[in-house]
């Protein structure tokens, strides 16, 4: 039997009376006819919805944080998280900047970054395009990141600068172990550390120095680990080194008591993150000796459908004791070279 159309019960359904939702916050986007002051713009934001909310949750979260570590009232510690092609992008001279204030505390990368940072020091990289061929690149010995050009020259001055390192650090630790204070073993952390000296050391020029992340971290003694630091051009020219001189070591372990035992003793902990992978997990698993970070601020375009790290959020974390129950969180979705940029005008540019 067919259905009776009945139109005033389909008028019912499409009109039906609502709650009033008294209270809450009205959207309302940034009114350029105003003029612009980029305060008020960021702060436009929260209205604006989608993730120009969480966008502005982020700032407030972030302000909140640095307020606390100006106050010193509690021992904040604040640890920073990013994979290697934050670096690759402009994004360094941003990261830099934080770790120059040291308003970073610790620092969880992976090996690109390390040794791009370094490059950079060296010879820029340049903007290039996502739709270039990949055989001609090839041919001409351009390496591509994104829409970015890494020529091969790059990484043959960088190998020129390791090697010269690396000689420095084996004849350091045959010293010391001829004298018992070593056996020929030096963690990533402390190797990352001496990077900043020889950045110091082989770059003349101030203001290339003043936008290396390695060089302000070795000159604010803020430690930066990177469990994966074989990975990538690094590893290689480890592996270079390692072939001639077998007894040199690099110990992961020791790293993981130390950036465990700075989680366990931090009053309070924060945690920024851009991106996903091994950063991401590595700072979280280490606030779980501590039952969870009580600050979390997440920056990625990962997805939560396929479990990966880099789109899990920040409930997750909770449920395996990585965020506080209490904790403050957030997770904006999207690119770090468009959203970090702004979080950090938000929270340390001061408009006059």
């Amino acid at each position: 039997m067919a259905k009776i159309f009945n139109f005033e019960k389909a008028k019912e359904n499409i009109l039906r009376e609502s709650d009033e939702l008294k209270g809450w916050p009205e959207i309302k986007g940034y009114e350029f006819s105003k003029g612009f002051k980029l305060d008020k713009f960021l702060n436009s934001y929260f209205s604006t919805g989608f993730q120009a909310t969480n966008l502005k949750i982020a700032i407030d979260i972030i302000k909140k944080m640095k307020k606390e570590k100006e106050a010193k009232k509690e021992n904040l510690t604040v640890f920073l998280g990013y994979t290697s092609n934050m670096v690759s992008s402009g994004l360094r001279e941003v990261i830099a900047y934080l770790v120059k204030l040291k308003f970073v505390d610790v620092i969880v990368t992976t090996a690109g970054s390390i040794e791009e940072d370094i490059i950079k020091c060296q010879t820029p990289f340049v903007l290039g395009s996502f739709n270039a061929d990949g055989k001609e690149l090839r041919k001409k010995g351009i390496n591509r990141i994104g829409n970015i050009f890494v020529p091969n020259n790059r990484y043959i001055e960088f190998e020129k600068l390791m090697s010269r390192f690396f000689v420095r650090i084996s004849d350091e630790l045959k010293q010391k172990n001829k004298k018992g204070i070593s056996q020929n073993t030096i963690s990533p952390s402390e190797l990352i550390f001496e990077l900043g000296k020889e950045i110091d050391k082989e770059i003349k020029d101030e203001q290339i120095k003043s936008n290396s992340i390695l060089y302000w971290a070795t000159k604010n003694n803020i430690p930066v680990f990177c469990p994966a630091i074989t990975d990538g051009s690094f590893g290689d020219m480890t592996y270079f080194y390692k072939k001639k001189n077998p007894d040199f070591k690099i110990d992961i372990t020791s790293d993981i008591v130390k950036i465990n035992d700075i989680a366990i003793n931090a009053e309070k902990t924060g945690a920024i993150i851009l991106g996903g992978s091994l950063p991401k997990h590595h700072i979280m698993n280490a606030n779980m000796f501590r039952d969870g970070t009580d600050y979390t601020v997440y920056i990625s375009t990962g997805t939560e459908g396929d479990g990966s790290m880099g789109g899990a959020r920040p409930e997750e974390a909770v449920s395996w004791g990585k965020q506080a129950m209490n904790a403050t969180s957030v997770m904006v979705e999207g690119d770090a070279t468009i959203i970090f940029p702004l979080i950090v005008a938000g929270v340390f540019v001061d408009e006059k």
